[in-house]
């Protein structure tokens, strides 16, 4: 197994008192898979992949429990030294934001020049060879004029494939890619995910990605993970979880696609809103909007469990065996 991640535990300090994100989470990713992790704002994606870089804000975010190994080493018991050298290097991540992300100061070769002379001690044409060799593969046109050219020069989906040349820089093993696609139209959406499914096959490279859009999941996961109230409540192959979800989240989020508009042209949407992170409900975090919710729901977490082979879920109901 490439990465595991077990019974993570992230906490935020804040005015208002703790705030637990992420809560016993649990993950593996193997080499070459791509993992979607899905689930609304809030739910806890985000910090987890902050996380698993060792780029929790500090002092206030804590990560208070679990392991995240990588390689056989647990990345919480490194040093930020030691971590320095994995990130961007053997684990790197694509933001949100491209345009957040790249210095609007400094010319497309000069960004990514800065990672590649950190990582591997190159200097020169070498480098410049690399930074063209990265745009190609991320199918930039024209790669060599694009060297030269400053962030708000371009477009926002070649922002976004220069972002991903960056992150490519070391050729890592693992790629964690925050919501990358949320802020393109849909045909550059669809350009980028064709563009990171071929260089994970190409470079035998996992992904994490992490959306809220099941759409976007199903063209490019292998498997899928389903966050709610900063715990998993569903896992399974994207196959059978799109044949059959079994979490009551998961089937108001499969309704929620715009595919099932019915024919009042009313979208289905998931009653109520999500918990703030200072006042969790007692017991399964999503029983106040959930129709399902018997009075075991309000009182005591269930645990994630394997339903079938290869699936899993947190939810009373298949703890019966009523559904």
């Amino acid at each position: 197994m490439l990465l595991e991640v077990k019974n993570l535990k992230t906490s935020f300090n804040t005015s208002r008192g703790k705030v637990r994100t992420v809560r016993n989470v649990s993950f593996s990713l193997r080499e070459g898979e791509i993992l979607g992790l899905v689930g609304e704002s809030g739910c806890g994606k985000s910090v987890t992949s902050l996380s698993i870089m060792g780029l929790v804000p500090k002092p206030e975010g804590i990560i208070e429990g679990g392991e995240i190994i990588f390689e056989g080493t647990d990345l919480l018991k490194l040093s930020e030294k030691e971590m320095c050298k994995i990130r961007g290097n053997k684990i790197a991540m694509i933001y949100q934001e491209p345009m957040t992300a790249l210095n609007p100061v400094f010319t497309i070769e000069e960004q990514i020049s800065e990672v590649i002379k950190i990582h591997e001690k190159v200097k020169g044409k070498v480098v410049r060879e690399r930074v063209i060799e990265l745009l190609n593969l991320v199918q930039i046109p024209d790669s060599e004029k694009c060297l030269k050219r400053y962030p708000h020069e371009l477009s926002g989906g070649m922002r976004q494939r220069v972002v991903i040349a960056m992150a490519l820089a070391c050729s890592p093993q693992i790629l964690i890619a925050d919501e990358p696609t949320t802020a393109l139209d849909v045909t550059i959406q669809a350009e980028i995910i064709e563009v990171l499914k071929d260089i994970s096959k190409k470079m035998k490279m996992a992904i994490i990605f992490i959306t809220h859009d099941l759409d976007v999941i199903a063209e490019i996961a292998d498997r899928v993970v389903v966050m709610y109230g900063g715990k998993i409540v569903e896992e399974a192959y994207v196959n059978n979880f799109f044949d059959n979800p079994l979490h009551p989240y998961s089937k108001g989020l499969m309704l929620s696609r715009t595919d099932n508009i019915n024919h009042g042209g009313r979208l289905f949407s998931i009653q109520g809103m999500v918990p703030s992170p200072y006042n969790m409900p007692r017991g399964c975090a999503f029983n106040p909007r959930c129709e399902k919710c018997k009075e075991m729901c309000k009182l005591k977490t269930p645990e994630l469990v394997g339903l079938r082979e290869n699936h899993k879920v947190r939810c009373w109901l298949y703890r019966e065996n009523e559904v």
